[in-house]
């Protein structure tokens, strides 16, 4: 017995043995799988609506720290107004601000997109009160649709008689004189650089040009 002990041997493991794995191959499909992951994303980030766009430029106007996720009251308003949201008539700068106040957690100064197109429901019964609900909805977002904040023009100057005075070239003297033609403009190069005259005229006589004029006249 103790010999059939002794010659009995444990089952021989028939799983393979593991190759030893490519580290360079491990690295390529973990690449690959990173790749496919972050080109699903970037899809369904590119799905983006028309009014969802339009609420992202408005959101991040004037604050280089937004990320475009919360909008602030400011802004609101500012997208309201822009978009033609307010009418002045069915829809108010106080009605806004009112609906933001609503709309936005007690806590909180920004809402989200989510709670952007809640405010929108409220606003589009008083802006267009002759159809239905959904028909509302769907007007006032085509007011907001692909629209951007509008920057404001370039400040126009001041005018004042002192800038009047210091830019009025007909009171000017000396060099400053010279630089300048009766009209006021510009003489350029001729009147900064003592040009050499060619013309046969002694330098500085100032009825250069009119001989002809005088001879022709007496004829």
């Amino acid at each position: 017995m103790a010999d059939n002990k002794a010659k009995s041997t444990k089952p021989a493991n028939k799983t393979p043995p593991k190759s030893p794995s490519d580290p360079a191959k491990d690295r390529a499909a973990k690449r690959l799988s990173y790749d496919s992951n972050s080109s699903h994303e970037g899809a369904m980030a590119g799905e983006v609506s028309a009014l969802e766009e339009a609420f992202r430029k408005f959101a991040i106007h004037g604050d280089t720290r937004a990320t475009g996720k919360e909008m602030h009251g400011k802004n609101w308003s500012k997208l309201c107004k822009d978009c033609h949201v307010i009418d002045g008539k069915n829809v108010t700068i106080t009605d806004v601000d009112i609906v933001f106040s609503k709309i936005k957690g007690k806590s909180s100064r920004t809402i989200t997109f989510e709670q952007f197109k809640e405010a929108l429901q409220e606003l589009s019964k008083k802006r267009f009160k002759d159809k239905s609900d959904e028909e509302a909805v769907q007007e006032i977002y085509k007011l907001i649709e692909g629209k951007a904040p509008i920057i404001s023009g370039v400040t126009k100057a001041i005018s004042s008689p002192t800038v009047s005075r210091l830019t009025d070239t007909s009171k000017f003297t000396g060099s400053h004189k010279e630089r300048f033609d009766p009209s006021g403009k510009g003489k350029g190069k001729a009147g900064r650089e003592d040009l050499v005259d060619a013309s046969g005229y002694v330098s500085g006589y100032k009825h250069a040009g009119t001989y002809d004029h005088k001879v022709q006249g007496s004829k």
